[in-house]
């Protein structure tokens, strides 16, 4: 994101808007600081960066030596829970291992929500939208702002529903609520977690928003690649830490959707194409009055463009954990992450550490290779843009 604000508008001549910005889990809170920021211009992207490389895992996620053996019950909270709810007391948060009230209340500071629904109305943005999943059903509802008030054509699919809503904390903080390891929130009578579970990268929204071009940040390499690479590396005896197997389910969960959706829209986009070569240049708008008529929506090619780091983030992180200076000292945390990377390979318990890595340490190294696989497809970029 900083290399689109601050070093890209030099190639294209002009700034870098967005009309509609989409994200889940951590891409949620980004979405609404870009929609907040719209009017700092270019410095906002070094305001993000600072954000997370100021981070201290001790100070962000604090974890005393007494909450490493109280994990279970603090996920579970069973009889506290009881009580709460018996008492018709609903809490704001329910389960999970960490205490995420310090990294939420650096959320809050971070993105300034008011300006999200002023840039909204003057029309610096189109749209914004997060999703998260509903507990209660499993479903994804996208809380949604606009400036229309209106939701063009949105999906028939029971399974993914759109909420017009003021975006507040609560909303990106549920989208970012990982399974078990943070709290799930409450958004008025009804509790969310992380929007990855079922949807992890919203084009979907995004298409029925009228994208017809979309930039996507992804955090894995091309699926190919890195199950290769995970091929390759792979051990028996890796199963047998349960560090690794959290680690790899939290990546089926929240990580390998994109590619899915993307090979999806693509196909969308080829029978658009093959059926103008076939019936002429009519085809698109014919199939459309159909469509439209039936469905409330077109079909239409959307051309996209993926970012993707050109490293393995959980291959990183087990590379930056052994240098960072004093970490056993400042967390247990550290003193446990390093224990088991010390028994065996160090990439095999490296995923789940990637996950709650939230130390300037490891952030630092992430931004740096953002902005340089960023610069890599500068050429794509300014084609992405230059109209």
């Amino acid at each position: 994101m900083r290399y689109l604000v601050e070093e890209l508008p030099k190639r294209v001549g002009h700034e870098i808007n967005f009309d509609i910005l989409c994200g889940t889990s951590v891409g949620a809170i980004h979405a609404c600081y870009m929609a907040g920021t719209h009017q700092q211009g270019p410095s906002r992207g070094l305001q993000l960066v600072d954000f997370w490389r100021k981070m201290r895992l001790e100070e962000v996620l604090p974890f005393s030596r007494r909450d490493l053996f109280g994990l279970a019950r603090r996920a579970l909270g069973l009889r506290r829970k009881r009580d709460e709810f018996g008492a018709g007391n609903a809490p704001d948060r329910i389960y999970g291992m960490l205490n995420t009230q310090p990294l939420e209340r650096m959320v809050v500071r971070a993105v300034p929500w008011r300006r999200i629904r002023s840039n909204v109305n003057a029309g610096h943005v189109q749209a914004v939208c997060v999703a998260a999943t509903e507990i209660a059903t499993g479903r994804v509802v996208v809380f949604l702002e606009s400036g229309d008030r209106a939701l063009p054509g949105w999906t028939r699919d029971p399974s993914v529903v759109p909420r017009i809503t003021h975006l507040r904390p609560t909303h990106a903080l549920a989208s970012a609520a990982i399974p078990l390891l943070f709290p799930a929130v409450r958004i008025n009578s009804t509790y969310y977690a992380d929007g990855g579970l079922r949807l992890n990268t919203p084009l979907s929204p995004a298409r029925r928003l009228g994208a017809d071009r979309v930039l996507v940040v992804a955090l894995r390499p091309h699926a190919r690649h890195a199950h290769a690479q995970t091929l390759a590396r792979h051990r028996v005896e890796d199963y047998a830490s349960p560090f690794y197997m959290f680690g790899k389910i939290l990546n089926s969960m929240l990580l390998d959707h994109l590619d899915t959706d993307l090979a999806r829209m693509r196909v969308m986009n080829d029978m658009i194409r093959d059926g103008e070569r076939a019936f002429g240049p009519e085809f698109a708008a014919r199939l459309n009055e159909v469509s439209d008529m039936q469905r409330g929506e077109k079909f239409r090619v959307i051309h996209d463009l993926v970012i993707r780091p050109s490293a393995d983030l959980g291959a990183m992180a087990a590379e930056v954990l052994p240098t960072i200076p004093q970490a056993a000292m400042r967390s247990p945390f550290f003193r446990l992450a390093m224990r088991n990377l010390e028994r065996g390979d160090p990439s095999a318990e490296s995923d789940l550490f990637s996950y709650l890595l939230f130390d300037g340490d490891f952030l630092a190294p992430l931004t740096d290779l953002g902005y340089r696989d960023a610069a890599a497809q500068e050429d794509a970029l300014v084609r992405f843009f230059e109209d």
